[in-house]
């Protein structure tokens, strides 16, 4: 089916981005999966070709374009060259956002021509050991005292976090045991500062490339000019870009679904089975049509959800129906693909048990599906 949510401005901002992944992602790739991260080299180099800095304003070294169609394009064609650029994609789809919703005039000249151009690396330090999807039982503190605040806890799965030069930490400022909502808030703990240390880097079971580590804060003072909006309101800032979040992860997923489909089209059409090319039997005509479909059924609601998106106008139910919809489709549709590459769709030489891997945590991150449900339930009245 066409689509018809891009102009000629992002198809020509595809095209870029497709000759950079080829040229400079693609033949790099395993290695960085092997070292288990993007190297800074990367964003600098996407920083350069201004990428980076899309939605930041002119003065600061942007291009001051706010429209998420540009991050699309930039997750489609990762995934049309079978590749991963995890890390880029939280910073710039669930981090920048934060910065630029908050930041105020003096963090925005210290922050945001380092962040345009990809010298400076972000994080964000939500979840916990023991949290979950869980925000309001944070148990990191940060105490005021005088210009500064005194940051304590501990944080997991935080991506990016190994090279950040930048992690926003969701702390608990104040306690009200009638709502655990209130009181959090949001400070900028920037790489080097006494105390802030980093743990583990996590084995994950996909995204190899993608660096996953435990950050700890031991009395780390925070000069409260590196706060990020007002004190105590943190809860209403994450839920305010929680859609477009999960709306990252769906595109992500349908893309990635796509990419599954095409390699395995190709790969059933070259192997022989029994004297003849898999792509022959009934059986996989069958399974591959009935995937096709799905992956159209799930663009086309996605689509619509951009649309709606960049008119402000998506909300936070329909948001995780797309997540919903679209993560679970993915997981139908890899494995699918994979079962018939056979034996040889276990071996990770192959891209398909690499999609497979990776597919897996798209139903929880940003929400896990049995969240979703319970959102999509409220907004029926349930």
């Amino acid at each position: 089916m066409r689509r018809q949510i891009f102009t000629a401005d992002h198809e020509e901002f595809r095209t870029l981005v497709r000759e950079f992944v080829a040229k400079e992602v693609v033949p790099n790739y395993t290695s960085w999966e092997q070292d288990g991260r993007l190297p800074r080299e990367l964003f600098e180099r996407l920083g350069a070709l201004g990428v980076l800095g899309i939605a930041i304003p002119e003065e600061y070294g942007g291009t001051g374009l706010a429209d998420y169609r540009y991050n699309v394009v930039l997750q489609e064609e990762a995934s049309r060259a079978l590749v991963t650029l995890g890390t880029v994609r939280t910073q710039l789809d669930v981090i920048l956002p934060y910065f630029l919703a908050y930041a105020d005039a003096e963090q925005r000249r210290r922050w945001f021509p380092g962040l345009a151009a990809g010298r400076l690396l972000t994080a964000v330090a939500m979840t916990e050991p023991g949290t979950g999807s869980d925000l309001a039982g944070i148990r990191t503190t940060a105490v005021r005292d005088g210009d500064t605040y005194v940051l304590n806890g501990a944080k997991t799965f935080i991506t990016g976090g190994l090279l950040a030069d930048l992690v926003i930490v969701v702390a608990r400022t104040s306690a009200d045991p009638a709502d655990r909502r209130a009181g959090l808030t949001l400070l900028v703990v920037e790489d080097g500062m006494p105390g802030f240390t980093r743990g583990r880097v996590l084995d994950k079971l996909g995204i190899k490339v993608q660096d996953t580590v435990e950050l700890a804060f031991d009395d780390v003072r925070v000069p409260v000019v590196n706060r990020l909006g007002e004190e105590g309101a943190a809860f209403g800032y994450l839920g305010h870009n929680l859609a477009q979040e999960r709306l990252t992860v769906a595109v992500g997923s349908v893309a990635q679904a796509r990419a599954a489909l095409d390699t395995t089209i190709a790969y059933v059409k070259e192997r022989e089975v029994f004297g003849r090319p898999v792509a022959a039997f009934q059986n996989t005509k069958f399974e591959l049509a009935a995937v096709a479909t799905e992956i159209e059924a799930a663009q086309a609601m996605l689509d619509r959800a951009v649309l709606d998106l960049v008119a402000g106008e998506l909300s936070g139910a329909d948001a995780a129906k797309v997540k919903l919809f679209c993560t679970e489709t993915q997981a139908r549709a890899v494995d699918r693909c994979l079962q018939l590459f056979g034996g040889y769709g276990y071996m990770t030489e192959y891209p398909i048990a690499r999609l497979y891997a990776d597919a897996r945590i798209t139903r929880i991150y940003a929400g896990t599906s049995e969240v979703m449900k319970v959102i999509i339930a409220k907004s029926l009245g349930l």
